[in-house]
């Protein structure tokens, strides 16, 4: 049995769900594919931080992040910094579901170069260090001859990434569409029920789906996000988030959906990036799509990416955008795809 050390940056919902979805999966893991996993270490900015060589139980860790507080499990070293934690710690692989910040992708891009600096592979569902430095965190990983894993940063769990990096590469992928944010994509389905944008906006935050400062999503800076790294990974091409044209759905209201519904189309805020004559060109604003368009059919929260290929032509895949089990599926897929490699 090969077991496989982890040590986590982020305990919030998408650590979480990771974690339920190991400790579910533990004997299956183990059965099919010769793994065991241990967490030797945690940190979140929040609970607190602990690490034990002997491994931290995960059903323990899950019952402690209920509470919001790390402090009363029993661990050799408590208290590590993130970096202490880096140094000191003997572990494969860094788990970094920390918050996203898409202005400077820190912290977590000094975490994650410290990381494959140390031949440590890295699997993180956070979108900053992606979007501004995935060139230079692939080619760090490729020196280090470690992996970097970061499905969960466009569409969550849905392999969105895995099928464009593998089955569609070849394929010659021209142009990528797509529903990007499930927040927006779940206002305009409201507002095609009949809610004016400010009443389906406060739905949306009832239900969870946008923040108090649902700014992000409704004004296109996640969308455009995911965009950025859609562009360097599947186009090869690092593109910044000012490369990107944006214009979110504030401005939308209930005639604008009502007019389209009459013309046999349906909002939806989509982003776009296209090669055209050795450049690319990328955007993200609100589109009345035609009924025949696939993403046109894509309602709620669900998030949506179609691809333009030379050889297969359009290829769409739907499937959950975000989501605390969902997300950190994410993160165990990318675990596994690291080592069914090695």
């Amino acid at each position: 049995m090969n077991t496989i050390r982890l040590a986590m940056i982020g305990l919030g919902n998408v650590g979480q769900g990771f974690l339920t979805i190991l400790s579910e999966q533990k004997p299956s893991l183990e059965a099919r594919y010769g793994l065991n996993f241990s967490v030797v270490a945690v940190n979140d900015l929040r609970m607190g931080s602990l690490a034990d060589v002997r491994g931290v139980s995960v059903q323990d860790l899950l019952t402690a992040a209920a509470k919001g507080d790390l402090s009363a499990l029993t661990a050799t070293e408590k208290g590590l910094s993130v970096e202490e934690m880096l140094d000191r710690v003997d572990y494969d692989v860094l788990v970094e579901a920390s918050y996203t910040d898409l202005q400077s992708g820190e912290p977590a891009t000094t975490y994650i170069r410290k990381a494959l600096s140390s031949r440590k592979h890295v699997i993180t569902t956070n979108k900053g260090p992606i979007a501004l430095h995935y060139a230079e965190l692939q080619s760090l990983a490729e020196q280090n001859g470690v992996q970097i894993g970061f499905e969960g940063t466009v569409m969550s769990g849905t392999p969105a990434i895995f099928l464009g990096m593998n089955w569609l590469k070849a394929a010659e992928i021209q142009r990528i569409q797509g529903i990007f944010n499930g927040t927006t994509n779940f206002i305009l389905t409201q507002m095609e029920a009949g809610k004016e944008y400010a009443e389906a906006l406060a739905e949306a935050q009832r239900l969870g789906y946008a923040e108090a400062d649902p700014t992000g999503d409704v004004e296109g800076y996640d969308a455009a996000g995911k965009v950025v790294i859609l562009s360097s990974v599947l186009m090869g091409r690092q593109i910044s988030l000012k490369d990107v044209e944006r214009q979110g759905i504030t401005h939308l209201t209930l005639n604008d959906i009502q007019k389209a519904q009459s013309e046999g189309k349906r909002w939806k805020l989509i982003g776009t990036i296209e090669a055209s004559e050795g450049t690319i060109k990328a955007s993200v604003k609100p589109l009345p799509l035609p009924l025949s368009n696939p993403l046109s059919q894509v309602m709620g929260a669900t998030n949506a990416i179609t691809y333009m290929t030379r050889y297969l032509g359009e290829v769409t895949l739907v499937g959950a955008g975000a989501g605390r089990l969902e997300t950190g599926y994410a993160l165990l897929a990318d675990l596994l795809s690291i080592y069914r490699k090695e």
